[in-house]
């Protein structure tokens, strides 16, 4: 199973402190779901102000972007700009 690592207060604050969360998630979208039902709070923080590094390379607002085969996941906040 991927493990997602928690980047920021927010998204630890939200997972009781925890700094990685083992997933069955494989997907954007699964993993909001996911995370939602395990931490409440969570899975709407991340699709509302966060972003997934998936080695490396950002992915904000895919919801089918897979890491099933990744080997860093990384939840970050979301990057602005303008």
């Amino acid at each position: 199973m991927p493990v997602v690592r928690l980047a920021g207060s927010i998204a630890r604050d939200l997972a009781g402190g925890a700094e990685e969360v083992e997933v069955r998630a494989t997907t954007f979208g699964a993993l909001v779901r996911e995370l939602e039902a395990r931490f409440p709070g969570l899975g709407r923080a991340a699709e509302r102000g966060m972003a997934l590094a998936v080695d490396g390379v950002i992915v904000q607002g895919d919801y089918a972007a897979s890491f099933a085969d990744a080997r860093e996941v990384v939840l970050i906040p979301a990057i602005g700009g303008g």
